[in-house]
């Protein structure tokens, strides 16, 4: 916040009239209200030494170890310095399942949650597109058959804990090396519209020899409905017809996937 330079000697008093309001977000708010522990602000001594102690942890080796909701607390200690973020990465887990969900949750949903404001939201979103790019990172111009548990924990992470269905397409070149990896489409909680042809248009565009499909259930089960089945069907024969080999459709569930070539669907 700024204030005025100090002219009062020289300036009469402006009335409340031309004051300009200034707005804090949430976090600002709760962080500049927050009860002062000593005349210097300081955070209570048992919060710092938690704090230490969890960092310590983290860097030690213990991370693997560390529930979700620990793992939660050290990405808000950046975000609200001087407060208790315990209770709120434990109600944001118990919220949306795991870490993973948080981090998926849409933006209004976590705003939604008592005590995340836009700056928290922000910093979740940001650690969602950090691990999505890692991720994508291990499998982007990598032979796909060769980094198979790659692309499905890449597949996993971006796409398990969406609450509506999206459909992907991963495009290959001739070695079976990941080109291109785009979202087609997206929906709702049980449908997402899907153009055979323009899969296939995509395909040429981008000089790809083969596509892997891949959508996800938010329902968590992946078993194919009819209407998969006949998309499936729909775009091998288009692709086959261009001389485009479909390698697999997967489907994607909360904590396991359907691959359509395993169960002989291809």
């Amino acid at each position: 916040m700024k204030h005025a330079p100090s002219v009062f000697a020289e300036s009469p008093m402006l009335p409340l009239a031309d004051v300009t309001p200034v707005t804090l977000d949430r976090d600002e708010v709760e962080i500049v209200t927050a009860k002062p522990t000593s005349s210097k602000g300081k955070i209570p001594s048992y919060l710092a030494d938690h704090r230490k102690r969890l960092r310590h942890r983290f860097l030690t080796g213990g991370a693997a170890a560390m529930p979700d909701y620990e793992i939660l607390e050290l990405t808000l200690f950046r975000v609200i310095p001087r407060q208790d973020v315990k209770p709120l990465a434990r109600q944001l887990i118990e919220t949306f399942g795991d870490l993973n969900g948080v981090l998926a949750a849409p933006l209004a949903r976590l705003q939604r949650v008592e005590g995340v404001g836009p700056a928290v939201a922000l910093e979740l979103k940001v650690m969602e597109t950090v691990t999505h790019r890692m991720a994508r990172a291990k499998v982007m111009q990598r032979h796909v058959i060769s980094s198979w548990d790659a692309v499905l924990d890449y597949c996993h992470t971006v796409m398990a804990h969406r609450d509506t269905e999206q459909f992907r397409v991963l495009f290959l070149d001739r070695k079976n090396v990941l080109i291109v990896d785009e979202e087609q489409s997206s929906g709702t909680v049980d449908h997402v519209p899907v153009y055979p042809r323009e899969v296939v248009k995509r395909a040429l565009e981008v000089n790809a020899s083969s596509l892997i499909l891949v959508h996800n259930h938010p329902s968590g089960d992946p078993t194919p409905s009819n209407e998969d089945i006949a998309m499936t069907n729909q775009i091998s024969d288009a692709a086959m017809a261009l001389g485009i080999t479909l390698h697999d459709h997967l489907i994607i569930g909360r904590s396991r996937e359907l691959s359509f070539k395993a169960q002989g669907l291809i």
